[in-house]
């Protein structure tokens, strides 16, 4: 049952209200139905205005559209990924209200592949491979294949690894912490076999995202991810931007 808008909070009830609305899209709640202005209205405990203007902001940020005579309806959500620091994806979609997992398609130990024994040295001719499709909510968004050195990352074998991110649980068993590293995207058009693991139309491009992970000077990690391109979205912050005019133009792109 939803709770009645907090009136002792700082915070404005419709940016209450709408931060609710927020995590409930995320889990997938109003994926048949969107409630009317009314029912929210009566539920939250709030003026029709009030609810107006929480809808209003799910709108701008595109998780809802409105229609006339079709009421409020709920569509997919853009992932938004930060490029100015090391980032999980796990993360991300946490972050974003949606529930988080991965389908683990292998796990195994292997020669790694002549791409990455040349970004990870000799250590990984004997490999650890493993090869995930992530979630958000009900819907793949990425395949993510890796492979680590097995002198380092042995211990994942034995590692449930169907939520949180690799690199959590690489820091937990086997204490390797990662602190940097590299990355290479490009928009790709997918195959048709590509098209089919994500579950995605032909007229929908991917991200192909190929990815050094680092501990301190020692390379650890080979990926190569494909990123749904309807879902997914790269956002790059440049420093020191303290332009209002920028500010103003940035705040409305938005």
């Amino acid at each position: 049952m939803v709770e009645a808008a907090d009136r002792s909070s700082p915070l404005p009830l419709w940016a209450q209200i709408s931060d609710d609305l927020r995590q409930r899209t995320g889990r997938g709640e109003f994926d048949t139905r969107f409630p009317t202005e009314e029912e929210l209205a009566q539920g939250y405990a709030v003026s029709r205005q009030t609810v107006r203007e929480a809808i209003r902001h799910l709108e701008a940020d595109g998780l809802v559209v409105r229609r006339r005579g079709r009421g409020t309806t709920v569509t997919r959500t853009l992932l938004e990924q930060p490029l100015n620091a090391l980032y999980s994806m796990a993360s991300t979609v946490r972050a974003q209200g949606l529930v988080e997992k991965s389908i683990v398609i292998t796990s195994r130990r292997e020669k790694a592949p002549a791409e990455a024994l040349r970004l990870l040295g000799e250590d990984a001719a004997d490999a650890i491979y493993i090869e995930r499709l992530r979630y958000a909510g009900d819907d793949p968004i990425g395949w993510d294949r890796s492979w680590l050195p097995w002198s380092r990352a042995s211990a994942l074998l034995d590692v449930d690894l169907t939520s949180g991110g690799l690199y959590e649980a690489l820091a937990e068993y086997c204490s390797v912490r990662i602190t940097g590293g590299w990355e290479r995207i490009q928009p790709i058009v997918p195959s048709p076999s590509e098209q089919l693991r994500l579950k995605i139309s032909r007229d929908v491009g991917v991200f192909s995202i190929n990815r050094l992970a680092m501990s301190g000077s020692d390379p650890i990690e080979w990926r190569r991810s494909l990123i749904r391109g309807d879902r997914y979205s790269l956002v790059a912050q440049w420093p020191g931007g303290t332009n209002p005019q920028i500010q103003r133009e940035a705040a409305l792109a938005n």
